[in-house]
């Protein structure tokens, strides 16, 4: 008996259709309308004329590049150091867990909390100013708003590396791809490698493939950052996202033109990055080098003696995300102490008075906090329904074609699809109201729910679902009981992942709600540029808790759940008898 699907019905094709529309509708009109706010000559004249134009393009290239060549590197090295030991594969389900809370935290809020470190002025001079420096003033260093970008880099990659950890992740531990991949590093390993060779010549050459788009995504929101550089820098002399979101804000037209067009220089950059990266991964030299075996003609080598068996790792998590991990706890910290402090003079180590003023100015400001939730609540659920029903309804082919489509505000620079989703707002009526934001959100939240759950979803079991269809029931009963349920785990995780996008959102949010929306992450990047220590952090810190309790939430909807074994009325009445 062949199980009830929708098949390869005209029906299935229409609603695939259908839910294809809802989301490519607007994306291609909002890359159509970004389009259009370049096509003026006048204006790309008029930004190659900028005295600054040549230096703020280098230093959006230089910062955008070294955070993503560094945030690579080190991911790489950290799933060296779990996945690639062929005899402790219960690391990387340790670290997958430990990735939730990294990513919990957004990218505003961690700057925020890097500066309250690295500032003149930060927790960390004032910790050696006794002993080693003796300074009474704070000094001028350019601890962060430095020229070079070094500060944006170093946010950059802390930020991006557990976003790279969890898209490998993803990937590595489907069924089928672990189990391959585990089959294929111990054939690696009676062939003479050692755990780390097997890894970086058979396990990384077959992973990297399938990390171009996530790795796109970081270099265009690398190149195109513009409220983690509005918080840690530079912005004198400023990147050339900084210089775009400067000219899009002005009133003229001329000058808002130049703005588009500086967001499409970005854009040419990223294509061309994105060219050269095909290209070489076309040459046959790199992949020949890349996986090619020991060196047999030195004398030194013995390519048929198996290496000492790997060692077992019982650490919970290795030595560098452990110093991500002391990271991350330091500017939470950092973050959580700047919300009480008063009066503070340095060098003291410790504030002189403890306030919660702060928090009493947040806790007034209900609105916001309200703002940010329902945007987060509405605009994450609406995306999962609509990644569900594209999985589920929509043919392998049209999945597999229309990706990039569905990976667009993700590939994009960040400045030019905010500029398109601004002009078909405007288009249809919906600036400056809660619909036009809710789809702004909507539509940034899609690629990463989308990236977070296509794994678990296409790797079910299809077996499942022959035997369900041999009971008689139809697909529906199989999805409400069976599939939905043993999958809810990735459901949730993906709605926790979709929320703390929607948290993060600034560029969207000021654009398309006109400044009328907001949002927790609004207020701490404009406070941050204001200078109100305390009640920056407090703002930042919210913005991290919202994050959090959605993960909480979604470790708790997950959950593995274990019934009680039914018994039979003749074992119940034995158990009673012999226990009396």
């Amino acid at each position: 008996m062949r199980p009830t699907t929708p098949g390869h019905s005209p029906a299935r094709h229409v609603t695939a259709a259908a839910l294809a529309a809802v989301v490519a509708l607007p994306a291609l009109w909002s890359l159509g309308a970004a389009l259009v706010a370049a096509a003026q000559p006048l204006a790309w004249l008029a930004l190659s004329q900028e005295p600054v134009w040549w230096r703020a393009l280098g230093l959006s290239v230089w910062t955008g590049t070294a955070s993503t060549l560094l945030s690579l590197g080190l991911a790489a090295w950290v799933l060296s150091m779990t996945v690639g030991r062929l005899q402790a594969p219960e690391c990387s389900h340790r670290l997958a867990r430990w990735l939730a809370p990294l990513l919990s935290v957004p990218h505003a809020a961690f700057a925020i909390g890097c500066v309250a470190l690295l500032a003149p002025s930060g927790w960390l001079l004032r910790l050696v100013s006794p002993w080693a420096t003796g300074f009474s003033d704070p000094p001028p260093w350019p601890s962060t708003q430095d020229p070079w970008g070094l500060g944006l880099v170093a946010v950059l990659v802390l930020k991006e590396v557990p976003f790279l950890l969890w898209v490998a992740l993803a990937h590595l531990q489907r069924p089928d791809v672990a189990l391959r991949l585990r089959q294929e590093l111990t054939l690696a390993h009676t062939l003479g490698y050692s755990a780390p060779q097997a890894w970086w010549r058979v396990g990384w050459p077959q992973l990297l493939p399938h990390m171009a788009v996530p790795l796109l995504g970081v270099w265009a929101y690398g190149l195109t950052v513009v409220d983690v550089a509005l918080v840690i820098g530079p912005t004198s002399p400023p990147t050339l996202a900084m210089l775009a979101w400067q000219w899009l804000q002005d009133a003229d037209p001329a000058t808002n033109a130049q703005g588009a067009a500086a967001a499409w220089c970005l854009a040419l950059v990223l294509a061309c990055g994105a060219g050269v990266w095909w290209g070489l991964r076309q040459l046959k030299f790199w992949r020949t080098r890349w996986t090619r075996g020991p060196d047999t003609h030195r004398a030194d080598t013995a390519p048929y003696a198996l290496p000492a068996p790997p060692k077992r790792v019982t650490a919970w998590a290795p030595p560098p995300m452990v110093g991500v991990l002391l990271v991350y706890a330091a500017v939470m910290l950092a973050l959580l102490l700047g919300s009480i402090t008063g009066a503070w003079p340095f060098p003291q180590l410790w504030p002189k008075t403890h306030t919660a003023q702060a928090w009493r100015q947040v806790a007034a400001s209900h609105d916001t906090l309200w703002t940010s939730a329902w945007l987060a609540l509405a605009s994450t659920t609406a995306a999962l329904l609509w990644v569900v029903a594209w999985l589920e309804w929509a043919p392998a082919r049209w999945q597999q074609r229309l990706w990039p489509l569905w990976m667009m505000p993700l590939a994009l620079p960040a400045l030019l699809w905010v500029l398109g989703v601004h002009r078909f707002s405007l288009a249809w009526g919906l600036v400056a109201t809660g619909t036009g934001v809710w789809l702004a959100h909507t539509l940034a939240c899609v690629p990463y729910v989308l990236m977070a759950l296509q794994g678990p979803y296409l790797g079910f079991d299809p077996r499942l679902h022959l035997v369900s269809a041999t009971l008689g029931h139809r697909h529906a009963v199989f999805l409400w009981r069976v599939k939905w349920p043993l999958l809810r785990s990735a459901l949730a995780a993906a709605w926790a992942i979709g929320f703390a996008v929607s948290i993060a959102q600034y560029l969207p949010t000021l654009y398309v709600g006109a400044g009328r929306f907001q949002t927790v992450t609004t207020e701490a990047v404009t406070l941050a540029a204001g200078g109100q220590r305390s009640l920056t952090s407090a703002f930042a810190w919210l913005q991290w808790m919202l994050p959090v309790l959605a993960f909480g939430l979604a470790a708790w909807a997950g959950r593995a759940r274990r019934w009680p074994a039914q018994q039979t009325p003749a074992s119940a009445r034995a158990q009673t008898q012999w226990q009396t």
